[in-house]
């Protein structure tokens, strides 16, 4: 059963996203309400997946991106942004992001994007 990370700063995203995981037979391992603690988390437990939002308070998802690249070359993370953030999402992507989901999340589309990036 692979693990999961979510890290974003709202508690309904966090809720939406461990429902949808875990009826996948995903494993979420922990949640974290900024870049600082996802980072930290993810060093603490090395899951095999992180999705990750790109806007939050302490530090954001793309510099937590950064760090876990740094930390681990080939882990998978995939961002979430709000619609119409384009910019953040293409330094997501050259920063290593496998993918990425925007919100409001469609269940389907959030299937389909993890087990593409569990499958690489």
């Amino acid at each position: 059963m692979a693990t999961v990370l979510i890290v974003d700063d709202s508690r309904t995203s966090r809720k939406i996203l461990g429902d949808v995981l875990r009826n996948m037979g995903l494993e979420v391992v922990g949640e974290a309400v900024n870049g600082e603690e996802g980072f930290l988390k993810y060093k603490e437990l090395k899951p095999d997946l992180v999705t990750m939002d790109i806007t939050m308070p302490v530090m954001s998802g793309l510099e937590s991106l950064l760090l876990i690249k740094h930390e681990n070359a080939n882990a998978k993370v995939i961002m979430i942004t709000a619609a119409g953030q384009k910019e953040n999402l293409m330094q997501a992507v050259k920063a290593g992001a496998e993918e990425f989901l925007t919100k409001p999340l469609e269940e389907a589309e959030v299937r389909r994007v993890v087990t593409e990036v569990l499958a690489k």
